[in-house]
């Protein structure tokens, strides 16, 4: 029997990644954007989970506007919370897993130390209250769930969406000779999309279920992540570090926010490799793609 894949936000830095790894190891996927699937209505997500009837859906579409949501907190519930609903109840009707991806913002940033899964949550803003609530609903409809909590995701597909990712940020800043600043006490765990769909493909097909942690493996301050991408880029631009209280931003965000990757390791999935390697390869084939 033909495997099939349904993968919302299929256009994202993580979408992309996800179709081609799920198409690789021999499913039929079908992936669709935000105009092609509007994931809060929730008849239109009924209708097509039953049409394509997937083995699994994997929902990689957010909101993830962090300070715009503090604005409009009813459109991050919207998309973060109500509408991973509408995908947990299309599950249930059709017996497909749930794969959902969620943020290492569901926690306050004040263990100083990776997060695991049994820590408790405590999210800052509307962003975040949205993306906890997101992952309530997936666990209150669904036994067959898998929720991923991830951290500053990039990947290729970055160069092809309107917000890019924090490497395309530092290369267009690097471009206008101006003084970068970056918060150097804000740390996470940045996250190269192509492996991370490769352990979220891996614990789909292990056949396990429950709440997973899948961080890029490397707790980094903000400010050493720019001075890496500079240095492996070769650039040298005017880099300064500036910290939560000279840089304000309408939402409050974790000031330590990596993960742990323990629980994934004790399955026996190999390793995230070194940031450094990650963003090697990011830098390789994003000069592939800006040659083609």
């Amino acid at each position: 029997m033909e495997k099939r894949a349904l993968i919302v936000g299929s256009g994202g830095q993580l979408g992309v990644e996800l179709v081609r790894e799920f198409t690789q190891r021999g499913y039929q996927v079908a992936g669709f954007q935000r105009s092609e699937l509007d994931i809060t209505d929730a008849a239109r997500v009924e209708h097509t989970v039953a049409s394509f009837d997937p083995a699994v859906v994997l929902n990689a579409a957010a909101y993830n506007q962090v300070d715009l949501a503090e604005q409009e907190p009813q459109a991050a519930f919207l998309a973060n919370s109500l509408a991973v609903r509408n995908l947990a109840m299309a599950c249930r009707q059709n017996d497909a897993l749930l794969v959902h991806f969620s943020t290492d913002y569901v926690f306050d940033g004040a263990k100083g130390a990776p997060y695991t899964e049994s820590d408790p949550t405590h999210p800052l803003g509307a962003y975040a209250v949205s993306k906890l609530a997101g992952e309530l609903y997936a666990q209150a409809y669904l036994d067959k769930v898998i929720i991923i909590r991830t951290s500053g995701v990039f990947g290729p597909g970055g160069l092809r969406t309107a917000r890019g990712n924090f490497i395309e940020l530092m290369l267009r800043l690097a471009k206008e000779n101006q003084v970068i600043r970056v918060v150097e006490d804000h740390v996470a765990s940045p996250t190269y999309a192509p492996v991370l769909a490769a352990r979220s493909a891996d614990l789909v097909e292990r056949g396990v279920r429950g709440l997973f942690h899948i961080g890029g493996g490397t707790p980094i301050s903000w400010y050493d992540y720019a001075g890496l991408i500079f240095r492996l880029a070769g650039l040298k631009p005017e880099l300064r570090a500036t910290n939560e209280r000279e840089y304000r931003t309408a939402a409050r965000r974790p000031k330590y926010s990596a993960l742990s990757n323990r629980l994934i390791e004790s399955l026996g999935l190999e390793p995230f490799p070194p940031l450094e390697v990650a963003v090697r390869s990011y830098l390789q084939l994003r000069q592939r793609y800006v040659s083609s």
